[in-house]
């Protein structure tokens, strides 16, 4: 499951400098707040991820690619699978006649009680 982040303008903020004289201050923010942005000139450049979000964060995107592949290769069986109708002898013969009907049917319908 894809852990509650913040937005990148409410993560707090430490600035380049501060990253590097204060480390431990940095890690132990990091571990408390689950990410830190850091800052260059007051833009964001970086955001700190603390490893279990960071690999939990891998572990749902690899699971969402997985289910993306997946419903893309059932789409890809459905469309083969009718591609090979189409590709089927006689097919080009009922498509003629079905264009050449112009939505005009040969006999009526079979539905209803009657049927």
């Amino acid at each position: 499951m894809i852990p509650d982040l913040l937005s990148l303008n409410a993560l707090p903020r430490h600035n380049a400098s501060q990253v590097k004289n204060k480390w431990g201050d940095v890690v132990r923010q990091v571990h408390q707040t689950g990410s830190v942005a850091i800052t260059n000139h007051s833009a964001v450049e970086m955001v700190l991820l603390d490893a279990a979000t960071y690999q939990q964060l891998t572990e749902d995107l690899d699971a969402m690619k997985a289910r993306e592949r997946s419903m893309l290769d059932e789409l890809a069986s459905r469309f083969n699978t009718r591609l090979a109708v189409l590709q089927e002898p006689g097919a080009r013969k009922n498509v003629s006649a079905l264009f050449e009907s112009r939505g005009k049917l040969a006999r009526p319908p079979k539905a209803g009680s009657s049927f």
